[in-house]
């Protein structure tokens, strides 16, 4: 009885040959050649696109990355005043005038949002 069940279940059961509708002809169904062209043109195009976020990426990484080379060795020559909390001499700090002084609730984010009073 056991072997009757194993041999069912290790039997694979024959599949009909996949046939179309009637009025049907492969070349109505299948994407064909130009189904083909446009795939592969959108894959090549996105990975043009790919390669040149990527490009851009890193030229705007670099571009940082020098600019911070650049404040950190305009920072080591002359010392900045802000650092210390005073204004050099003969500069008039704008944020002592009244009415330059950011108040709490209408200051920018550091993220450049206006706040939540400008959205």
């Amino acid at each position: 009885m056991y072997s009757s069940l194993i041999a069912l279940a290790t039997t694979p059961a024959p599949t009909p040959t996949p046939s179309l509708r009637p009025g049907l002809s492969q070349d109505q169904v299948t994407p064909g050649l130009l189904g083909f062209l446009l795939t592969a043109f959108i894959v090549v195009l996105t990975a043009l696109l790919i390669v040149d976020m990527v490009r851009r990426i890193r030229r705007v990484r670099y571009r940082a990355q020098v600019e911070e080379e650049r404040a950190a060795q305009a920072g080591g020559d002359a010392p900045q005043a802000a650092d210390a909390g005073t204004v050099a001499p003969g500069v008039q700090d704008p944020a002592a005038q009244p009415g330059n002084r950011p108040e709490v609730g209408n200051r920018p984010e550091v993220n450049g949002d206006a706040g939540p009073g400008n959205r």
